[in-house]
């Protein structure tokens, strides 16, 4: 679905996000940059699996990546706003940018925690053999989507297969000290059109079943809801499930998400520079405003903007909240 057409779609729903955060703010700036703590960087859409819910409709046949010259532009960022503590690394599969290694060794030297998005299942592929080790010497923080734990929930939602090959990457992880000396967290997103359950809750069911089942232990269980852009739009259009989704995020709006956004504390870098408030926006191209590319990057100009909003902004603020990190309140 193009960019255009998934605008138009969240545009002709009659309840408008612009106009609800202004309940209760700053009618004429709502919504602001508050900090700049997390540097997040796209490295390529190019992944080893195509999910159905995946908002960046990422892919095998994806040929977007970050270049070398991109990546050390945003290393100088990096190393020149002392307030950044973490560095985010995240695709498509991260780990498939041949310089992913290189970012993740300077990243380190600049003293910053990094976080690697990784799919497990990138792990078990050809190639990557020692990536395991790699990852836990340079004591990287692994944030890995898990949809559920059980094969078959798992596998309809990311493909036949995906389910064992995750279990055997964590396995392997938990041998290297992941999920006790090394922070490993699972990342969790519903099947259906309804909102994530309570994050705690599931958190409890994911340990107890892992555990018991394959001896796999984790940290944290992060709870996101499925966004209404790329893919996940595509289905809720073509099922006729668009607006009760829409209808079900709106009804459980909440204002007390909004100070935890992380829109409001982090930078989105895409692949080619290109600068946005999340990666959401990134998938919609919705540039963050007045600074919208790495090489005309202002610390001040960036933290003081506006955040660019639309109607997919709903599923960050629905219920407990939504973001990289879970739950925001």
């Amino acid at each position: 679905m193009l960019v255009g057409e998934q605008i138009n779609i969240l545009g002709s729903y009659p309840d408008s996000f612009g106009k609800q955060i202004r309940i209760g703010t700053d009618a004429k700036n709502p919504l602001t940059g508050l900090t700049l703590t997390t540097f997040q960087i796209n490295v390529g859409k190019w992944c080893n699996q195509a999910c159905k819910h995946c908002h960046v409709d990422a892919s095998p046949i994806r040929t977007e990546m970050m270049s070398r010259e991109t990546i050390d532009k945003c290393l100088a960022i990096i190393k020149s706003v002392p307030e950044i503590q973490t560095v985010d690394i995240t695709g498509g599969a991260p780990e498939g940018n041949i310089h992913f290694r290189y970012l993740v060794t300077e990243v380190r030297k600049l003293g910053k925690k990094i976080i690697d998005r990784c799919n497990l299942t990138i792990l078990e592929e050809k190639g990557n053999e020692d990536l395991h080790e790699f990852l836990a010497a340079n004591d990287v923080e692994i944030c890995s989507s898990l949809p559920y734990f059980s094969q078959t929930r798992t596998d309809q939602q990311r493909g036949d297969g995906v389910f064992n090959k995750s279990i055997t990457a964590l396995q392997k992880l938990n041998k290297l000290g992941y999920g006790t000396r090394l922070p490993l967290n699972l990342v969790y997103n519903p099947v259906g059109v309804f909102l994530s359950s309570a994050q705690k809750q599931l958190e409890r069911e994911f340990k107890e079943n892992l555990d018991k089942k394959y001896g796999i232990v984790f940290n944290n269980l992060y709870c996101i809801n499925n966004m209404p852009i790329n893919r996940y739009l595509g289905a809720l259009v073509r099922t006729g499930k668009f607006e009760t989704y829409m209808e079900t995020l709106v009804n459980a709006y909440n204002p007390m998400t909004l100070e935890g956004l992380m829109c409001r504390h982090q930078i989105s870098v895409g692949y080619d520079g290109k600068i946005y408030d999340c990666d959401f926006n990134q998938m919609l191209e919705l540039e963050a405003k007045p600074v919208s590319h790495i090489d005309h990057f202002d610390y001040q100009a960036f933290v003081n903007r506006n955040i660019v909003v639309a109607n997919h902004c709903f599923g960050c603020t629905a219920g407990a909240g939504s973001s990289c990190g879970g739950e925001v309140a």
